[in-house]
């Protein structure tokens, strides 16, 4: 019996109908949370281990990929009759910690509306992280990966793929991300809906608070986790009675500059400019008969 344990396995099985990576060259990865996520990868220096994947990501080699909270699992042929069997495990977040969360998404319009929209906003990684709850694993150690190939390293090509086409996933659903993380799209945008709808309410029958109170979003219990959008655009402006703005309310906050000079050209300068029309379109005579069009309606700025 030959020593070499992987002697008797050569190229893998070609497939039909597997999951193929859309990027048939170059990195994978087109939005900001999958590039991310294979950033963090590559940081754990994993970098030349992922790329073992890459051909298979792109050969069709993943049969299945499944994600749910905390597991990741997927199907991947390699060059035995039955595929290897695949997960990667990262921990879903509690629930007390989602319901946190999802209270600060919902007390800001800038993160409601973008993820109501199906988009995830760049600083929403800051939100999780300041919730003590990092989007991303912070190391390789969070991440536990299981193949039952014969291969030692971790990741294997079956590993790697799966990753690749993991990142390929968020592309295409960005909430498969924070459904890896213990909370999917419908149970997180009706959770936002919900609280959004509470908040109005209240807002309908509680008088209205000071500026203070609203910059520094006391008034949901906000003040710990960062502001977005237009919150944090405001957040350094003092805070003015409303009394003492409403007769300047239309004034220009700093002068307006002199209307730059305007130069004075005939009604048919477009028509200067251009070359004559193809003969299909006119030639020669539809140019003519636009011209004096132009100058029967008179000036361009009348």
């Amino acid at each position: 019996m030959s020593t070499d344990r992987f002697a008797d396995y050569g190229r893998p099985r070609r497939v039909d109908g597997g999951l193929r990576a859309r990027s048939a060259r170059g990195a994978i990865g087109r939005s900001w949370w999958s590039r991310r996520f294979l950033e963090v990868l590559e940081s754990f220096a994993l970098g030349t281990r992922l790329t073992r994947g890459r051909s298979y990501a792109r050969a069709g080699q993943v049969l299945r990929l499944d994600i749910a909270p905390g597991r990741v699992t997927a199907e991947v042929q390699g060059s035995r009759p039955r595929p290897y069997e695949v997960s990667i495990a990262l921990a879903a977040f509690p629930p007390a910690l989602w319901s946190q969360v999802e209270a600060e998404l919902a007390g800001q319009a800038f993160f409601s509306a973008r993820l109501l929209a199906g988009d995830l906003p760049d600083e929403l990684e800051e939100l999780f992280a300041a919730a003590g709850a990092p989007l991303f694993p912070g190391s390789v150690d969070e991440l536990t990966q299981r193949c039952n190939c014969p291969d030692f390293a971790v990741p294997c090509k079956h590993l790697a793929a799966t990753f690749y086409l993991l990142a390929e996933a968020f592309d295409a659903d960005p909430f498969e991300l924070l459904h890896w993380r213990g909370r999917s799209r419908a149970e997180l945008l009706d959770q936002l809906r919900a609280r959004r709808a509470e908040a109005t309410g209240a807002a309908a029958t509680t008088p209205p608070a000071d500026t203070a109170s609203i910059m520094d979003g006391s008034r949901s219990g906000m003040g710990s986790l960062p502001s977005a959008g237009a919150a944090r655009a405001l957040a350094g402006l003092s805070a003015t009675p409303l009394a003492e703005t409403t007769d300047r309310f239309w004034a220009p906050p700093v002068p307006l500059p002199d209307r730059p000079p305007r130069l004075v050209t005939g009604p048919d300068l477009l028509l200067r400019q251009l070359g004559p029309p193809a003969p299909a379109i006119g030639g020669p005579g539809l140019l003519e008969r636009l011209r004096r069009a132009y100058r029967a309606f008179g000036p361009a700025d009348r």
